[in-house]
């Protein structure tokens, strides 16, 4: 990959210790993990935390390097290289979806408590939106907080929440007014080891195997008062806020993992000899490499301008997001998620027998790139949000 400007060569060094971590020690449990359908979540973290991957992008006051946007694609660019998708997803999440609204509107008091043991890897954090009938509708969901005393009780039901049976910590969305549709959601910084919190079940998916993903149900769910995340009524709009660096980072991630995807297409098609010569000579795969190669530098710009925008908004000038840097994201999630489909599909096609075998990565590859298109936002309804933006 041709390196590009916004690097530094401190990012350079910081890349190097996330390729080291992928490669050396995650990479190595792929078959045990996927096997088990999950990993050692609070070992990982821990270790990651160490190694200073998990905050590189916060600032020092909250526990991280005081790094940019840029620190956490070099990280999303590397984690991939460990070929266990639901493992970088769990990173991802614990550094940036589940914590940046702890950074951005929580107190000193939840800093301390949540966000700093989170970016150390000492507490594992999951993010709790989806419920089991409100996906991408995020403003329907039924999940509700009610206001008693100094507390809040909760009641209801949450779904494929990502490290959601091992997580210390849920950053959650709630109603706290039934009849106020977006406006009436709140977050709540939720310790799963309260009494009321329980974790229904684990979710057997067709990829990410090694992602444990769970059912959770609230009953009566007492949280103390300091636990509400930023103001009442005001969690939609932080979690639109959130929605864009996960949508972000997930898609930087995406086109380095299908790069890598399509590099080793490319090496198996050098030793595979199918009718007197590698398959790799035949110009009919040269041609359609050719054009995924094309396309996977087209996204990588993309996504590259969109975390310009992103960097010099937020980090730099720490307000909000205009609509142009929503709509540059919303395009990178369409254009990257179509992509990575595409790419999968054509390698594990390449591959012939072989890729629909376990034992070769193209087959976790390919189940596991199916998830991009429907998690964060379906691609019908980022298209939707697309189209709003773009006044149609």
């Amino acid at each position: 990959m041709t390196p590009y400007p916004q690097f530094t060569e401190t990012h350079e060094i910081f890349r190097k210790t996330v390729r080291h971590f992928a490669e050396r020690e995650l990479k190595p449990q792929v078959a045990t993990w996927e096997s088990a359908e999950s990993f050692p979540a609070h070992e990982v973290m821990k270790r990651a935390g160490e190694l200073g991957i998990l905050g590189a992008h916060y600032k020092v006051e909250h526990g991280g390097s005081g790094g940019d946007t840029w620190f956490s694609v070099a990280k999303s660019e590397e984690l991939p290289r460990c070929q266990i998708g639901g493992v970088t997803m769990a990173l991802l999440v614990q550094s940036d979806m589940a914590t940046p609204v702890i950074a951005d509107v929580g107190t000193k008091e939840q800093i301390e408590e949540f966000l700093k043991p989170a970016l150390k890897g000492e507490k594992v954090a999951c993010l709790g939106v989806t419920e089991p009938n409100a996906g991408s509708d995020v403003a329907s969901i039924s999940t509700t907080a009610r206001r008693d005393g100094d507390d809040y009780v909760i009641n209801g039901a949450k779904t494929f929440i990502t490290t959601g049976a091992q997580a210390d910590f849920m950053t959650l969305l709630t109603k706290t007014h039934t009849n106020g549709g977006a406006h009436g959601c709140s977050f709540f910084l939720v310790p799963t080891k309260l009494k009321g919190f329980s974790v229904s079940k684990k979710i057997k998916k067709i990829g990410n195997h090694s992602s444990d993903t769970a059912q959770i149900f609230f009953d009566n769910l007492r949280v103390p008062k300091r636990y509400l995340l930023g103001e009442e009524g005001m969690g939609f709009m932080y979690l639109m806020q959130n929605f864009q660096s996960e949508r972000l980072i997930g898609s930087t991630s995406a086109v380095a993992s299908m790069s890598y995807t399509l590099d080793d297409a490319v090496r198996y098609g050098r030793d595979r000899i199918a009718f007197g010569k590698p398959i790799i000579k035949r110009e009919v795969w040269q041609h359609k490499f050719a054009d995924l190669y094309t396309k996977i530098e087209a996204a990588r710009a993309l996504c590259y301008q969109a975390v310009t925008c992103y960097n010099h908004e937020h980090h730099e000038l720490n307000q909000e997001l205009s609509s142009e840097t929503v709509k540059l994201v919303s395009m990178c999630k369409i254009f990257v998620g179509e992509l990575l489909s595409e790419v999968t599909d054509q390698a594990l096609q390449f591959h012939g027998g072989a890729g629909y075998a376990e034992e070769f990565p193209i087959a976790r590859a390919w189940r596991d790139a199916r998830l991009f298109r429907i998690g964060g936002g379906t691609t019908e309804t980022m298209r939707y949000y697309l189209a709003k933006l773009l006044g149609f």
